[in-house]
């Protein structure tokens, strides 16, 4: 037998008996072994884009995609990756159940030809808003505004701060992203996106002088107020100066213009033209090839007519109308305290740090059942929640980039999606049997995730209540985005706490792995 990986350890864990400890082992770095080399121009680049998409250096054809390090978001950045270079549609079912590039080549060869891809088109007059946008448009309007739905950025500087070109680098930044320069005015009940000129919509850098101990709450107060989406811009900044040399900059997205990967491309976007700005030039920026008005326009023509039963949208709905019949209009959990009739949306969060032995366990048993880590922490979490009178039909929401073009990569915008995971924990299974589940389920689900959320709820209709989120009111997240960096030229920069008093759902778990600087 080959072993797959090695490590290399001081000594080996002991258990109180004398015996090897296995959960105390440290979890396998698996790298490419880069067995067998492709043996055709089409293997070449799929061995090209899984290399490309893992990060690491060369993959050959028998490699395993997710012992690798691959996940569902980095099996949908394959799988666009593989649309655009040969123009053939490949199921997030069919990778999982292939794996490596050799099972791939066999699924292309009944694969369907590639969907229409996303470019730049002419707009009409006004452009509507996308599906996602419609909802969050509603419950703004339905709740009366506030900062349920927005994203705070704030990050501690230290240094010679050049203030005047930090707001010109803003102002860079928002002319290059639409979707930050975009209000949402109505007329007559229905609202479109109006794409402001950059000179009308330069962002402002709100700058205030204040003592340490007070800047805890001027973040919070500053997170806290809400947008008036009709009229103003969807972003907001202010700088807090501590110091001559030392400020923080809080930065406040609304989410109907961005989401959690949003905040990659303008951390980025807004170091290289601080940095230009410094200098005295302006960044020389590709030029984006759509903006989020082209991805509302392709979304509507690639999902067509719902009323066609051969289109994307009617194939869709057909399955999500199966997959969630007779889910359960809420969780039964044990509360403290009888739920109110309207949210409050108040809340807190309690912080759990898992140990480097327990992560590397959870790893290894991930990868023995040809599962994602993901996959495993929905099934732990489902058994839990059973386990406190939940019920056997769990359901859990769960976003996905929504991303599915390489195009909205570098693009600021309101892509993210949310997937209801059904998981039936009925039968006493095993664990293992339990994740045998969750895999199966997980699998149809990512193949069907281009049905907006928001229409799904529209189409099921579930019993409305301003009580609780409809189909789902537990949501688990694994935080696998790369992690956000602001890099100011001669500046240090490290992220500051924004403490939050919010909660969208009953229970929101969002898990997070932390790897030191070699991987582990």
């Amino acid at each position: 037998m080959v072993p797959s990986a090695i490590v290399v350890v001081d000594g080996f864990p002991l258990t109180a008996n004398g015996k090897l400890d296995r959960s105390a082992l440290p979890a396998p770095e698996f790298r490419a072994s880069v067995g067998r080399l492709p043996r055709s121009p089409q293997e070449e680049l799929l061995c090209a884009l899984f290399a490309e998409v893992l990060g690491v250096e060369r993959v050959g054809i028998d490699d395993d995609f997710f012992a690798l390090g691959g996940h569902s978001l980095l099996a949908t950045r394959l799988i666009s990756r593989i649309r655009s270079s040969l123009d053939v549609e490949v199921s997030i079912r069919s990778l999982f159940e292939a794996r490596t590039v050799c099972g791939l080549v066999e699924c292309l060869r009944d694969a369907r030809v590639g969907r229409a891809a996303l470019r730049a088109v002419d707009r009409p007059a006004q452009v509507p808003l996308s599906f996602a946008q419609r909802r969050l448009w509603f419950l703004e309007r339905l709740e009366g505004g506030g900062s349920t739905y927005t994203m705070p950025l704030a990050v501690r500087l230290r240094g010679e701060l050049d203030v005047a070109a930090l707001e010109a680098a803003l102002w860079d930044v928002v002319e290059r992203h639409e979707s930050l320069r975009t209000i949402f005015p109505e007329r007559d009940g229905v609202p479109r996106q109006e794409i402001l000129a950059a000179s009308a919509s330069r962002v402002r850098l709100l700058l205030r002088d204040l003592r340490e101990e007070e800047l805890a709450g001027a973040l919070a107060s500053a997170t806290q107020a809400g947008f008036d989406l009709s009229r103003e811009v969807p972003l907001r900044a202010h700088l807090f100066a501590l110091g001559a040399r030392e400020h923080v900059l809080l930065l406040v997205l609304h989410h109907i213009a961005g989401d959690g990967w949003s905040l990659g491309p303008l951390g980025r976007d807004l170091s290289r033209s601080y940095a230009a700005r410094a200098a005295g030039g302006v960044a020389d920026f590709a030029p984006l090839g759509v903006q989020y008005a082209d991805y509302t326009l392709w979304q509507q023509a690639v999902l067509g007519d719902e009323s066609d039963a051969e289109s994307a949208l009617s194939r869709e709905l057909s399955f999500w109308r199966d997959r969630l019949a007779g889910v359960p209009e809420q969780i039964a959990l044990p509360f403290d305290r009888p739920r109110p009739a309207i949210s409050s949306y108040r809340g807190g969060s309690v912080e759990l740090r898992l140990s480097a032995s327990l992560h590397g366990g959870l790893l290894r048993l991930a990868q023995g059942q040809g599962a994602s880590l993901f996959m495993v922490l929905q099934a732990g979490l489902a058994a839990l929640l059973s386990r406190l009178g939940a019920g056997n039909d769990i359901a859990i929401g769960s976003p996905i980039a929504g991303r599915t073009d390489s195009a909205l990569e570098e693009l600021i915008g309101f892509f993210v999606n949310t997937l209801v995971l059904r998981t039936d924990t009925s039968g006493n299974p095993s664990f293992c049997d339990l994740l045998g589940r969750v895999r199966a389920s997980n699998v149809l689900a990512y193949s069907h995730q281009e049905l907006p959320f928001e229409r799904l709820v529209e189409v099921l209709n579930p019993a409305r209540s301003l009580s609780h989120h409809p189909l789902f009111q537990v949501m688990l997240v694994l935080q696998n985005n790369a992690p956000v960096q602001l890099e100011l030229a001669g500046l240090s920069a490290s992220i500051e706490p924004v403490s939050s008093a919010s909660a969208k759902f009953d229970l929101s778990v969002s898990v997070g792995e932390q790897r030191n600087a070699d991987g582990s």
